[in-house]
């Protein structure tokens, strides 16, 4: 057996331990079942929903949400980026609010979208973006930094244009980090949007877990959670996989 298939066997008997658990402790009265359903009552629910034309409509509302706002932040974070990381003045003027900002919980500023765009689809993309564009800036910037100056210098030497030195160094050496970033970012913006619907909106998967839980409907609940748990999951993995593809060739 491989390593790779000896850590997937592991894992797949850790799953396996923590669902049985669960089914237990429901079953046998060791937890309150109304507060936490059988994961076969679960599972159940959630084979429902994806064959239910009213979840599949509200989970492609809060994925074109999240593709535009991955469409509108990347260029902007990566262009940010580049330009703090080339530029020593605005680099020492800007860095600082972007890893101030990082820090600080972006679900205070929500009220201040709401009352600037709504509460309709441009809201939700405007959050997403905002929840994603710091680490994708950051990202980039370290991205930048990573690049070898002597082979800048080399490529000016040869009389390399500054688009042919963005294209043939910066860019294939920056790929890897700024996918991780991007990878990362994704999440951000994925969080940021089904929050900014679970506040305020009638359409999306954050609105009807919001509504899942104001009706006390736990096993859609904990249903509907698990399936955009798994999907960010799938997601994550795919750009990962990007991710070691294109950066082989740093190993």
């Amino acid at each position: 057996m491989t390593q790779r298939a000896s850590y997937l066997a592991v894992q797949i008997a850790i799953l396996a331990a923590i669902l049985t658990g669960w089914e237990i402790a429901s079953r046998s009265g060791a937890v309150n079942a109304m507060l936490l359903p059988p994961f076969s009552e679960v599972a159940t629910q959630m084979g429902r929903m994806l064959v239910s034309a009213r979840f599949l409509e509200n989970l492609g509302v809060t994925a074109l949400e999240v593709v535009l706002a991955s469409a509108i932040v990347a260029p902007i974070g990566v262009l940010i980026g580049l330009v703090l990381a080339e530029s020593p003045y605005l680099g020492a003027a800007y860095r600082p609010f972007f890893f101030f900002l990082t820090g600080v919980p972006k679900s205070i500023f929500l009220p201040i979208f709401i009352l600037i765009f709504g509460i309709g689809i441009s809201q939700k993309v405007a959050f997403g973006v905002f929840q994603a564009v710091f680490v994708l800036v950051i990202a980039t910037m370290t991205a930048a930094s990573s690049v070898a100056p002597e082979l800048v210098r080399l490529a000016k030497v040869s009389g390399a244009t500054r688009w042919q030195i963005y294209r043939e160094i910066y860019w294939p050496a920056m790929l890897p980090i700024v996918i991780e970033g991007m990878r990362l970012g994704v999440i951000f913006n994925i969080t940021g949007v089904i929050f900014a619907e679970m506040s305020v909106s009638r359409a999306g998967i954050g609105a009807l877990v919001a509504e899942w839980g104001r009706n006390f409907e736990i096993a859609n609940l904990i249903g509907g959670i698990l399936i955009t748990a798994l999907l960010c999951i799938a997601i994550n993995e795919s750009l990962r996989w990007y991710e070691l593809r294109v950066g082989k060739w740093r190993q």
